[in-house]
């Protein structure tokens, strides 16, 4: 990737931005928000709601950047790294203090940067790769959050599944806020087998599964098996069992537990018929009711903090 050069976008020293003549967006662009570079606005990663939660400063900057890498694609390998300083890295919502659900301001507006590439195809995702594979963890985040936008069902001229590769490169990592970001809406390409161990990862990092795009629907018998091996693990160990384990288990009560010792119930419980994914007699709670006030909280996790 060629080098980067200033972070500073062309006309953002107004409200208006680069070629605004008000407070309205980049030119031709009505509403305050600039369009996608090959069709309309999206929100994929809170796209919508960065505009509401920057100062005029930070939009201004944003309209600005956003109208350069429309006119110079280049552009926005300087630009990319910089929407941190000048729009903030809070979370878009309070109640997820890390941004592990919903995300920071700093992505979304990042998103907003990838939105307005005037690329499609293999030349887009060939650049958001470099991106990716040459930015810092907010970086490969704001890639991550802002692959919706890049391959929505109506754009036929999208990355398509060419950005697999970054999303396993991801889910391979250690951290955390990257293997999350890598489980949203564009994780619909992944095979089973990899979102399945994307999932359990969550589970085991304590991420809540509430990041988890599409768990729902995506959710089957063989990730219940695979929540269930986990469970009897955590309860051998004599550790708790996450609340958000019962988000799948509960779906698929009929779900068997692995071969092995992981599957092989703890000492004390009955042995004779082989217990139910869901039942949590063997996995050592009382009662799965009792995990529900937890199940809607954003826990915190042990993430490393960015240079």
């Amino acid at each position: 990737m060629p080098g980067r050069g200033t972070d500073g976008a062309p006309g953002a020293g107004t409200d208006g931005g680069a070629g605004a003549g008000t407070d309205g967006g980049a030119a031709g662009v009505p509403g305050g928000a600039p369009r996608d570079g090959a069709g309309g606005a999206t929100d994929g990663a809170g796209a919508d709601e960065v505009w509401s939660r920057i100062g005029a400063a930070g939009r201004a900057w944003l309209r600005g950047a956003c109208a350069a890498v429309a006119d110079r694609p280049e552009r926005v390998r300087e630009l990319f790294p910089a929407a941190g300083r000048h729009c903030g890295r809070a979370p878009l919502c309070p109640g997820d203090p890390e941004g592990l659900v919903h995300g920071r301001i700093d992505d979304a507006a990042r998103g907003v940067l990838l939105g307005a590439l005037p690329m499609t195809g293999a030349a887009l995702a060939a650049e958001v790769t470099a991106l990716y594979r040459c930015g810092d963890a907010a970086e490969r985040r704001g890639v991550l959050r802002g692959l919706p936008r890049l391959d929505e069902p109506d754009r036929p001229d999208g990355v398509g599944d060419r950005l697999v590769p970054v999303v396993r490169e991801a889910l391979r990592c250690d951290d955390v806020r990257l293997v999350v970001a890598a489980l949203g809406p564009y994780a619909r390409r992944l095979d089973d087998a990899a979102w399945r161990d994307g999932v359990l990862k969550c589970l085991f990092t304590g991420v809540p599964l509430a990041a988890v795009a599409g768990l729902g629907e995506r959710a089957d018998a063989e990730l219940a098996r695979m929540f269930a091996d986990f469970a009897r693990e955590r309860v051998a160990a004599g550790r708790d069992v996450p609340a958000d384990t019962w988000l799948v288990l509960d779906r698929f009560p009929g779900a068997p537990a692995g071969s092995g010792p992981s599957a092989e119930p703890p000492a004390g419980s009955a042995p004779s018929a082989e217990p139910s994914a869901a039942d949590p007699r063997p996995l050592g709670l009382a009662d799965p009711a009792q995990a529900d006030a937890g199940r809607g909280t954003v826990r915190p996790s042990r993430v490393r903090p960015e240079a």
